[in-house]
């Protein structure tokens, strides 16, 4: 049985002028991307209002011609702001969209818009300005998160935990000085984005579809207006170049990974057998049917959510990686997994941020844990090197003393005197001094430490540094 292929009558286009009949209705759902890109409206209708602004004053369009125009673009922009903006399904994309809509709007007048640019170009622009608005507000809401965590650290700024290697005991820190690497990681993260605002803000408008334009447009002017720094060098790069979108998905994917480490240490935390932290049971759920569990649901989709990311960064590197000079329709896959990266990463600060307010530390589970007086070790190998034995050596016999306890089980406290010498003479009753928590983090002198000065003027640095930053300080 023979099919029939379902044809469209034919359509506004921005390109249809060769063709005979509309595209097969298959066709134009399957190419559409409307109901991803619409959230470039915005930005597409403030880059045409300046390019409109642009034309008149090169003289290429008429001043009235402009002002009507601009009439018609300026209704659709507050539509848009308003959230009363509506797209038409069928159209290919939100600049097709806008396009229509201002001819039904004004007439023939709004034929003229698209003068000296291409949809190449158009796309690669809105898509920019849409990115430079994000990263401005993931990176304030990174600081937000850093102001957080600087509050929660100062509000328990003498609380002594067991920190970890490998997930094992290691040595006694202040729970300020764990919170403050967190700070550390979200810092880079900033400086990533920083970095990489500086190669989304190029302009590519007036690049056309790879060659340029022979009409006399300003650049330099249109790039003023909207806010970009540079203008694109290369007519042909300008309109193929999707490494800002890789760059962008690639400094998303370091973020993720930083909340998914920070979920999973507060998960941990919050367990019945570490119980070092209380989360807000606002960020937790119930089980069906346990009737005690309160669950960490928010951390373990934060932690999970980060794949998604991920893949995101394989997805468009994948995509990019034969495409030959210059555009390609592949790279109409770009926005999806760039939107869906950056709403992700977006939302989860602002929860994460939240949910870091509200969490309780538990002093007696604390203590409790650091009853564990092997957490000194390395405090005693140092008495040791202090007394002028090699550290090699000292870490030896602070092992064997370890070893020696463990098979007695006994507590190195409860050890004479006598029992300590016969593991080195350089022990004397000023070492049971050293089994403290609080000592041992005291004891801690080096720029960067756990120390408590160390940690206090760390803390001093940051709360200044994030009071009232803006962009990406």
């Amino acid at each position: 049985m023979k099919t029939k292929n379902k044809k469209n009558k034919k359509k506004n286009t921005l390109w249809g002028g060769r063709f005979k009949a509309g595209l097969d209705k298959d066709v134009l759902r399957f190419s559409s991307s409307i109901n991803v890109d619409y959230k470039l409206a915005e930005f597409d209708l403030t880059y045409s209002l300046a390019h409109v602004t642009m034309l008149a004053k090169c003289k290429i369009i008429s001043a009235s011609q402009a002002k009507v125009i601009k009439q018609g673009l300026k209704g659709l922009l507050k539509l848009v702001k308003a959230g009363k903006y509506k797209t038409n399904p069928d159209s290919e994309d939100i600049h097709t969209d806008i396009q229509n809509k201002l001819r039904v709007k004004i007439g023939p007048a709004a034929d003229k818009l698209n003068t000296a640019r291409s949809r190449n170009d158009q796309v690669s622009l809105s898509t920019r300005m849409y990115s430079k608005d994000k990263l401005m507000n993931i990176s304030k809401s990174l600081t937000k998160l850093q102001q957080a965590l600087i509050k929660l650290a100062r509000a328990n700024d003498w609380v002594v935990m067991p920190g970890f290697t490998h997930l094992q005991h290691a040595q006694p820190v202040l729970w300020s000085h764990y919170l403050l690497a967190f700070v550390e990681m979200f810092q880079r993260d900033k400086e990533r984005l920083a970095d990489a605002f500086k190669r989304v803000d190029v302009m590519p408008a007036g690049s056309g579809a790879l060659a340029g334009t022979s009409l006399p447009i300003d650049r330099d002017m249109l790039a003023k207006e909207l806010g970009f720094a540079k203008i694109s060098a290369n007519s042909i790069d300008a309109v193929s170049d999707r490494d800002f979108v890789i760059e962008i998905i690639s400094s998303l994917s370091v973020i993720a990974m930083h909340l998914s480490r920070m979920s999973e240490d507060f998960i941990i935390m919050s367990t019945a057998e570490f119980g070092f932290i209380d989360i807000d049971q606002a960020f937790c759920t119930g089980s069906s049917l346990m009737p005690q569990k309160k669950n960490p649901d928010v951390l373990e989709l934060i932690r999970g959510g980060s794949s998604r990311v991920y893949g995101d960064l394989i997805s468009i590197l994948v995509t990019m990686k034969a495409l030959p000079l210059s555009y390609n329709r592949d790279m109409q896959w770009d926005k999806e997994g760039l939107f869906k990266s950056l709403d992700f990463i977006e939302e989860v600060l602002l929860l994460m941020t939240r949910l870091v307010k509200g969490i309780k530390v538990d002093n007696f589970s604390l203590n409790q844990a650091l009853a564990d007086e092997f957490l000194m070790a390395t405090d005693l190998a140092e008495y040791l090197v202090k007394k002028g034995v090699a550290f090699r050596q000292a870490h030896k016999i602070v092992g064997e003393l370890i070893m020696f306890c463990s098979g007695a089980d006994k507590d190195i406290t409860e050890l004479s005197l006598k029992e300590l010498k016969s593991f080195s003479v350089y022990f004397d009753k000023n070492i049971l001094k050293m089994i403290d928590p609080q000592v041992s983090v005291k004891n801690k002198i080096s720029y960067g430490s756990t120390g408590p000065l160390q940690v206090k003027k760390q803390l001093k640095k940051w709360a200044g540094k994030l009071q009232g930053v803006k962009k990406y300080a």
